[in-house]
């Protein structure tokens, strides 16, 4: 009896070989990398990158694109920095401000993409240049926040192995925002939704499912995540930076599209996003060990992956026509 993997299925079983084999390799060549300290760091270090990855499957399932999540991360940064530290507005006042703004700019360019057929391309690479330039308007400089509310979030920690484990609110976060999209796209009907319109929006239509609803939906899903990853990032830095996330969105796509979703729309993970952003951690957290390679390399290797992973979509979607 021969073992057949579902072709859906494949690109994510590559991912986590490609994950482990990197991590244990790592681990190999440097011991102190299969530390519980160093393992809870990849979810503390790419918190940001990951809550944006996360929202950006979900508009990638759906067979559109978003440029726009590291303009965002950058803006939301700033305007909480700005509301509490210029302002002198509570953090959680001016966090809950940033996320609604996120949606609403989401939104926006759902709206865009589905009312006047515009390519989602198009609306966020015009939503990219809005946020990353409404980010420079608020300031130029970055700015540092020194508030008794971040420090006591910095110093928060869940314990999961007392003395050898313990998560900080980015990695929490991250965990959470992961969770939550699982149990959306796998258990909600929005989730169901938003692989059937990827897979074929006129068959999605004729099903009678909201297609409309569902692509404007997958933006503002996405720009929640962005407004968080930028509050995340205030939280990791206490700061808020109109430089922050800049090239953010490459990184994202690549994490998605390693963790195997595919670029067509109606196939892949959230698990398989998690699984790409762990891989960007393991390859940064390796470089740093060696000490002697540039961290451009992580870059390098990424772009390498990448390129690999869109030529193993090529073939599944290929083998599927034929």
């Amino acid at each position: 009896m021969k073992f057949r993997l579902n072709k859906s299925v494949l690109p994510f079983a590559i991912t986590l070989a490609v994950c482990a084999l990197l991590y244990v390799a790592a681990g190999v060549r440097f011991p102190a990398f299969f530390s519980f300290g160093v393992f809870g760091n990849f979810f503390t270090d790419n918190a940001v990158l990951g809550i944006a990855a996360v929202g950006l499957t979900f508009v990638i399932l759906s067979a559109e694109i978003d440029l726009s999540v590291g303009s965002m991360i950058a803006l939301t940064s700033m305007l909480v920095a700005r509301l509490v530290m210029n302002r002198e507005w509570h953090p959680l006042l001016a966090i809950s401000l940033a996320l609604a703004f996120g949606v609403a700019f989401g939104t926006v360019m759902g709206a865009l993409v589905y009312f006047f057929r515009i390519p989602g391309f198009l609306v966020t690479l015009g939503g990219l240049f809005f946020a990353r330039g409404a980010s420079y308007v608020l300031r130029l400089e970055s700015i540092a926040i020194d508030h008794p509310f971040f420090t006591a979030a910095s110093e928060w920690h869940l314990p999961l192995i007392p003395g050898k484990l313990d998560l900080g609110l980015p990695a929490c976060l991250f965990i959470l925002v992961f969770l939550l999209a699982m149990a959306v796209a796998h258990y909600m009907p929005f989730g169901r939704n938003v692989y059937a319109l990827g897979g074929s929006e006129p068959s999605a239509g004729l099903m009678g499912l909201p297609t409309g609803r569902t692509r404007i939906g997958v933006f503002a899903l996405s720009g929640l995540c962005s407004a968080l990853a930028g509050v995340v990032y205030c939280f990791y830095t206490f700061s808020g930076n109109p430089n922050a996330a800049t090239g953010l969105e490459l990184d994202a796509i690549a994490a998605v599209v390693i963790g195997g979703t595919l670029l067509t729309g109606g196939v892949g993970y959230i698990a398989g996003t998690l699984v790409g952003v762990l891989i960007f951690g393991i390859i940064q957290t390796a470089i740093t060990f060696d000490g002697r390679l540039s961290s451009w390399w992580t870059k390098i290797v990424i772009g390498a992956l990448l390129l690999l992973f869109l030529l193993l979509q090529k073939l599944i979607q290929t083998k599927a026509v034929k």
